[in-house]
């Protein structure tokens, strides 16, 4: 497994992102699971999830620098929490990477997509009107930020009742390689807004967001 970013924001925030060279039998290797752990790898199907899985909670042994057991279950809408550390959590997985964010400031939300022309074709399936009106060109990578932007805030807030279209709203941006954009989230009548950073890594977009506690 190699390492290949590790990124403090500040002192209480970093994220990490992996390439996932090993089997599932290395991975497992360096890992220790209760039984709950390991029922729930048992009803995965072997290849990529299992190996995203194991490989995002190694990666979680790094960055918390432990070689004891990690109590990392997960609430009732699939958040994963640390009763026992005072951090955050969120993890992400495309393809070879797996990666992980983590922070003492509050929620927190990652998501790695590979970049592919296929977000095309469901740019209005997340993306409203006046959203795709900024868009340049139909430009792939700002769309896959804008997805990536969204699947942050959905992990931050941990409500699987939130659509990416109807309860999220993106402000306008100028696209870079490495910028910020404005989530809007609406909950009712609550609307809270969330600044989203957002980068290109190798082939890859990178979002993530930290909600820094009251």
């Amino acid at each position: 497994m190699a390492l290949v970013y590790l990124r403090e924001l500040d002192s209480d925030t970093k994220f990490a992102i992996w390439k996932i060279e090993e089997t599932a039998e290395e991975l497992l290797d360096r890992l220790q699971l209760d039984e709950q752990e390991k029922s729930v790898l048992e009803r995965f199907s072997k290849g990529k999830r299992t190996l995203h899985w194991l490989a995002s909670r190694v990666l979680l042994r790094y960055l918390l620098k432990t070689d004891e057991f990690i109590f990392c279950p997960s609430d009732e809408n699939g958040k994963p929490y640390l009763p026992n550390y005072p951090y955050e959590i969120s993890f992400t997985h495309s393809y070879d990477y797996a990666g992980l964010i983590m922070s003492q400031k509050g929620p927190c939300g990652i998501d790695l997509e590979i970049v592919k022309d296929k977000v095309l074709r469901i740019k209005e399936k997340f993306m409203k009107p006046n959203e795709l009106a900024f868009i340049q060109n139909d430009n792939i990578e700002q769309l896959y930020a804008c997805w990536c932007a969204k699947e942050a805030v959905y992990k931050l807030q941990g409500n699987k009742g939130i659509s990416f279209l109807e309860n999220m709203t993106i402000l306008p941006f100028q696209y870079k390689p490495q910028g910020v954009m404005t989530v809007m989230l609406r909950k009712g009548r609550l609307v809270k807004s969330f600044q989203v950073y957002y980068e290109k890594f190798q082939d890859y977009m990178l979002g993530y967001v930290v909600e820094p506690k009251l």
